[in-house]
């Protein structure tokens, strides 16, 4: 006779992780770009401390990441330069701040976020107050036409009843789904895991559809983790070109805590 998987209980000490490279195809040396006389990944770091809902750590794959922001006054860890994904750098990251499990749920706020709201951080990790999910994550109904049908834009399939601000992601795909009336949403890769969830998904080999939509949140779905979203309402700008970095700075240069 198996035993039963263990309770889990509602998420209620989360550790914020910002994984941050140098390496970046399209704007290499980001995260020490200048914005308002700051490095873009202080911006993050502080919009994060913002967010008020546990400590943050920046996983720093190279050393002068790491000192910018220890400069700023904040706390940074040195990882692995070659890890092949976010997840793994804030596992590595989580494993050497808190070997002793005190936090329960890692919130992964992407390194290129600058503008990124508090609010916006708070709603990733609120669905975790449900025991049932392992992973949460953020979406936000399209508005514009073209983007029900543009592959850079990841949809969220989500099953969510009138009116609610969270649901259950059955799906994820870069084609336009679901079929028929109602809204489509944007998937936000913004991520909080319960701990263990963390844990185990980066221990799984990639799915196949994770590799054929090119999606790595389809192998926790594969291997029948749940997935929760929360609706919010807009999406973050990611900065990923040279014209992001000019929108970043002039959104920036109008916050009065910039």
């Amino acid at each position: 006779m198996t035993n039963p998987p263990p309770v889990q209980r509602p998420a209620s000490n989360p550790v914020v992780v910002i994984p941050a490279r140098m390496a970046s195809t399209r704007l290499p040396g980001k995260p020490l770009a200048d914005i308002d006389g700051a490095p873009m990944i202080v911006h993050v770091w502080r919009r994060a401390v913002e967010a008020d809902i546990g400590p943050v750590v920046v996983a720093a794959a190279e050393a002068e990441v790491a000192k910018a922001i220890e400069d700023a006054g904040g706390r940074a860890v040195l990882t692995r330069p070659d890890h092949p994904s976010g997840s793994d750098r804030i596992f590595e990251a989580v494993s050497l701040v808190d070997p002793q499990g005190r936090h329960d749920a890692i919130v992964n706020v992407q390194g290129d976020l600058p503008t990124v709201e508090p609010e916006v951080v708070r709603a990733a990790f609120a669905p975790l107050a449900d025991p049932a999910v392992d992973i949460a994550t953020l979406a936000v109904a399209i508005t514009r036409e073209e983007e029900r049908t543009d592959p850079n834009v990841v949809k969220a399939v989500l099953e969510l009843a009138d009116g609610a601000r969270c649901g259950r992601a059955l799906y994820f795909t870069r084609a336009t789904a679901p079929w028929g009336e109602g809204p489509l949403f944007h998937h936000i890769g913004l991520y909080a895991y319960r701990r263990a969830a963390l844990e185990r998904f980066v221990t799984l080999p990639p799915a196949a559809l994770e590799q054929r939509e090119r999606l790595e949140q389809l192998r926790a779905l594969a291997n029948g983790m749940r997935i929760d979203a929360a609706v919010v309402d807009a999406v973050p700008l990611g900065v990923d070109t040279p014209a992001d970095l000019e929108r970043a700075r002039a959104i920036l240069a109008r916050r009065p805590s910039a």
